[in-house]
C-alpha cells in the first residue's frame, strides 16, 4: 500500500501548514484515498512522515475530528469515520441497513434474558402487570467498529425464547411471523455517559443520538421498543419530506 504521504498528496499552498494539511486530510477521505475505518499514524509517525511538527498534526487533525471525518478511540488510535447515512422513514433493522452498504453487522451481547414487565415497559408496550418479556441489550459492530448501543424489550408472544435471537433481531422476529409493519421513533442528540462511551470506543461526553422506538404489528399491539445510542461521529439520519398533504 502507498504510504499516507502519497495518499494525501502535496501540502503546497497558501494559509497555515495545518490549515493545508486539514485540507489535503480532508480530500483523501472525500476521494477515497482514505476509507472508511482507515487507521491513522500515530502523531509522531504522522508527523515524521509528512515531515511537519507534531502540533500541525495534532491542530490538522483535531479540525477533521471536530467535522466528524476522523474518530478518536480510546486505547486504540485515530481512524476515518466512515458515516453511515439511515433513511429514518424506512423500517429496518441494523443488519438490513449494514449489508445494504457492503459492510459486515455483528453484535456482542450485553444480555440476552427473559423475565417479567416492569411498570415503564407495561405502559410501553401495553402488556398487564407480570407479562413475560424478553430483553436484548447488545452493542452492534460495522466492519469491527462499535456502532450504537441497542437495548431492546419484546414481549413474550413474539418469540419462542431468547435464544431465537442471533445476529438480527427482526430476522428472528419475521421467522416467528411477528416483525413490526410500523414504528414511532422519537430522536434526540445527547452525550454518552462514562459507561456507554466506554462500550462504544468513545471519550465520556461523545455526542450520540438517542433514538426510542415503538414497533407495531399490523393488528395494532406493540412488538418491540427499544432505545439505541448511535455514535454522533458515525451516523446520518436522512428523511424524505413532501408538501402533499
Amino acid at each position: 500500500m502507498s504510504s499516507l504521504a502519497e495518499r494525501i498528496g502535496s501540502l503546497e499552498g497558501q494559509g497555515p501548514l495545518y490549515r493545508r494539511l486539514r485540507d489535503a486530510l480532508q480530500r483523501a477521505i472525500e476521494t477515497s484515498a482514505l476509507g472508511p475505518q482507515d487507521a491513522l499514524p500515530p502523531e509522531r509517525e504522522l508527523a515524521a512522515e509528512l515531515a511537519v511538527s507534531r502540533i500541525t498534526v495534532r491542530k490538522a487533525v483535531d479540525g477533521l475530528v471536530a467535522d466528524g471525518l476522523l474518530t478518536r478511540r480510546q486505547g486504540a488510535g485515530t481512524f476515518v469515520s466512515g458515516r453511515v447515512e439511515k433513511q429514518f422513514a424506512k423500517l429496518t433493522s441494523f443488519s438490513e441497513d449494514m449489508t445494504a452498504r457492503g459492510r459486515t453487522p455483528r453484535s456482542e451481547w450485553l444480555l440476552r434474558a427473559s423475565g417479567t414487565v416492569t411498570p415503564e415497559e407495561s405502559l410501553t408496550l401495553g402488556l398487564s402487570p407480570g407479562a413475560p418479556v424478553y430483553r436484548f441489550h447488545r452493542i452492534r459492530f460495522a466492519d469491527e467498529s462499535p456502532m450504537a448501543l441497542e437495548y431492546s424489550t419484546i414481549p413474550g408472544f413474539g418469540l419462542a425464547s431468547a435464544e431465537a435471537v442471533h445476529d438480527s433481531l427482526y430476522s428472528a422476529l419475521k421467522a416467528a411471523g411477528n416483525r413490526p409493519t410500523r414504528a414511532l421513533q422519537r430522536l434526540r442528540a445527547v452525550r454518552l455517559d462514562g459507561e456507554r462511551a466506554k462500550l462504544l470506543g468513545l471519550e465520556p461526553g461523545a455526542p450520540a443520538l438517542y433514538i426510542e422506538r415503538r414497533g407495531f404489528l399490523d393488528d395494532g399491539r406493540v412488538i418491540e421498543a427499544t432505545q439505541s445510542w448511535y455514535r454522533g461521529d458515525a451516523y446520518d439520519f436522512v428523511a424524505e419530506l413532501n408538501a402533499r398533504a
